[in-house]
């Protein structure tokens, strides 16, 4: 498990880009010519065709299985934001998928095994996933089609073999209390690669990063939870990414973001309820969509499939489409020489426990355009050239959300802004505290993990 490892594994491959398998460019010449010879044909349907789902008694719509999810309703009241009560509709998917790496030490570089994968709402069809992306009715085989390639190596993983193993939340603000366990193994033995999937060094993926919608969600929400050690002389020393991994002493003792957390988790109040989702206020059906009054948000649609080189080559299912692209921004500032990251404490109605870590600013564009007034919108969309650390549009988990993305930036600030003039739910983190918290379940949300995943060593 994490404290028996070697860190330098990570790290070593985290500063290699050489591969003898492929390089960089290869894999993306590579997906391209993937996205030309894998069929992809997703269209919307009318609800009276949506075969395999129905609509139960409450409205709520389901699969005939009674497994996968199911979108129902959901009543909200909190103290949280200015507005104290809602309904809404909300995937409801209490089963734990697995979202699994398999690595290889080859001549002392670790590799990971990751897929060239189309989900349904991929808005450029095919992108890197883990090596094993499935709920719990896919791995069961509820839709009767093949297991998902590699699961044995995960079902029979020995504690030995875990490098990492996690369960963390899910959209909160579209899933309720919904959560994937995050693992990475290793093998020793060689294994078969099939035609589509690749050896990639954890380098070559941070690097893929920088290009928009390469890499998928679950790649990326499994590889943020890499413990990486204090580096020494042996690694790169002279980029951004490996001057975090120097950091120095926290304005923050970790006790005290404990203590911050604690406060916020009393202090804001979150109660939810699952409802009938016919009786959902502000929101109605049109023989396309479940539309809110205003056209805000976001719809949920029906969606008839087929991509060929799926274990189930079509289907149909609901997916939410949304409205507006979002934003997702850490802002960092050094203080007394060492990096910290602006981290905010958000209550989202999906969340297991109240309140998470995330980005400083988390939002959709309709929410702040011409209304500027969530703290610190402006400071991130008037980012000069020279601030700007990272910045790339990435897609949401493509199973569940038709064509969504947001814009990951993350910028540097400048004395202009105050460490000390910051709401009561904000607080400065080191990247050292953050890969800490991000050993544990539920502390960090799937925004701020995707942001963290995008900080590489090249």
């Amino acid at each position: 498990m994490i404290d028996n490892i070697n860190n330098d594994i990570f790290l070593l491959s985290a500063s290699t880009e050489q591969n003898p398998f492929n390089t960089t460019q290869e894999v993306l010449t590579w997906i391209e010519k993937q996205n030309q010879e894998i069929k992809v044909d997703v269209k919307q349907i009318p609800f009276r065709d949506l075969k395999g789902w129905c609509f139960d008694a409450d409205g709520n719509l389901r699969h005939v299985s009674g497994k996968f999810f199911s979108i129902e309703g959901l009543s909200v009241e909190t103290n949280y934001g200015n507005v104290p009560r809602w309904q809404q509709p909300i995937i409801n998917q209490p089963e734990i998928g697995f979202l699994g790496i398999i690595t290889k030490e080859i001549n002392g570089i670790l590799y990971f095994l990751l897929q060239a994968k189309v989900e349904p709402g991929n808005i450029n069809n095919v992108q890197l996933s883990p090596t094993l992306q499935a709920t719990k009715s896919n791995y069961t085989q509820v839709h009767g089609g093949n297991k998902p390639a590699y699961l044995e190596y995960f079902q029979n993983a020995t504690s030995s073999q875990i490098l990492l193993d996690q369960l963390q939340s899910e959209q909160g603000a579209r899933f309720y209390k919904k959560r994937n366990r995050n693992i990475i193994i290793k093998v020793d033995k060689d294994i078969p690669v099939y035609e589509n999937f690749v050896w990639l060094t954890l380098a070559q993926i941070k690097l893929l990063l920088q290009y928009d919608n390469v890499v998928n969600m679950d790649t990326r929400t499994v590889i943020s939870g890499i413990p990486m050690s204090i580096m020494d002389d042996r690694y790169p020393q002279n980029t951004w990414g490996a001057e975090l991994l120097r950091t120095g002493d926290s304005i923050n003792a970790l006790s005290s973001i404990l203590n911050w957390m604690t406060q916020l988790k009393c202090h804001y109040e979150l109660s939810t309820n699952l409802m009938p989702l016919s009786q959902v206020k502000d929101w109605s059906f049109t023989d396309y969509a479940l539309q809110h009054a205003a056209g805000k948000y976001f719809e949920v649609i029906a969606a008839e499939v087929t991509i060929s080189n799926r274990e189930v080559k079509s289907w149909m299912q609901p997916l939410i489409k949304p409205i507006h692209p979002g934003l997702t921004a850490f802002v960092v500032k050094k203080i007394n020489g060492t990096y910290h990251f602006l981290v905010q404490g958000k209550v989202e109605l999906g969340n297991f426990d109240v309140v998470e870590m995330a980005p400083t600013v988390q939002c959709i564009t309709d929410s702040y355009e011409g209304n500027n007034t969530q703290p610190f919108v402006n400071y991130v969309i008037n980012a000069q050239p020279e601030q700007i650390l990272v910045d790339t549009m990435q897609s949401e988990e493509g199973g569940r959300f038709y064509q969504e993305q947001n814009r990951n930036i993350i910028i540097e600030a400048g004395e202009d802004l105050s460490v000390d003039a910051i709401p009561e739910n904000y607080i400065w983190v080191t990247y050292e505290q953050l890969l800490f918290f991000l050993r544990f379940n539920n502390f960090l949300n799937i925004q701020a993990r995707s942001l963290i995943s995008m900080i590489g060593l090249l």
